[in-house]
């Protein structure tokens, strides 16, 4: 296994939100590793993506993260009640970033709780607003790891984007990623 370098993050946010599928998604917490493939994304195009937090350009306190160069994490409360986990892409001052929906976990524990959604897989990842800003490449308890597998274009399925309806036309762009036939993918 490798770790995903700066380089990965740094390119076109939708070539990254499907470059994505596959990778797996490394925890440490204390002595032990979570580990779970990457089967799900959602990509977000900053100032001109009316579903984005970055739309228009503004920051605030809760998208300030957005901003960093790729490689970053940017975590945010939905509805007041779930975490999501999002990965920063482009250059510094380019805010745009992937939304993680889903992932199958290959840890050999047993798994507790579902990883089909990206509420869901934060509760199992043990992930919360502290993790707001962790460097992917360089974090000890957080990471990307790729085991050379590629995923064939025939495996990937896109569709409109989840829950984003007030985005008008925005919401119906096909930035939705997914392997096929997965059973860990998110329902709408």
């Amino acid at each position: 296994m490798a770790r995903v370098k700066r380089s990965f993050y740094l390119r076109p946010t939708l070539t990254v939100a499907k470059d994505l599928l596959g990778k797996n998604i490394v925890r440490k917490i204390g002595n032990r590793k979570l580990k779970a493939r990457i089967v799900e994304t959602e990509a977000y195009l900053g100032p001109k993506d009316m579903a984005a937090h970055t739309f228009g350009g503004k920051v605030t306190k809760r998208n300030k993260t957005v901003f960093k160069k790729g490689g970053h994490i940017y975590i945010y409360l939905c509805y007041g009640l779930h975490w999501q986990l999002n990965f920063v892409t482009r250059k510094k001052g380019v805010p745009e970033c992937i939304l993680i929906r889903a992932a199958e976990p290959v840890s050999k524990r047993k798994i507790v709780g579902k990883t089909n959604g990206p509420g869901k897989l934060c509760r199992w990842f043990g992930l919360d607003k502290s993790f707001d800003k962790e460097d992917l490449v360089n974090s000890k308890r957080i990471w990307l790891e790729t085991d050379g597998d590629k995923i064939k274009k025939s495996q990937i399925l896109s569709s409109e984007r989840i829950g984003i309806e007030y985005a008008k036309e925005w919401a119906r762009k096909p930035w939705r990623f997914y392997l096929r036939n997965n059973s860990f993918v998110s329902r709408k």
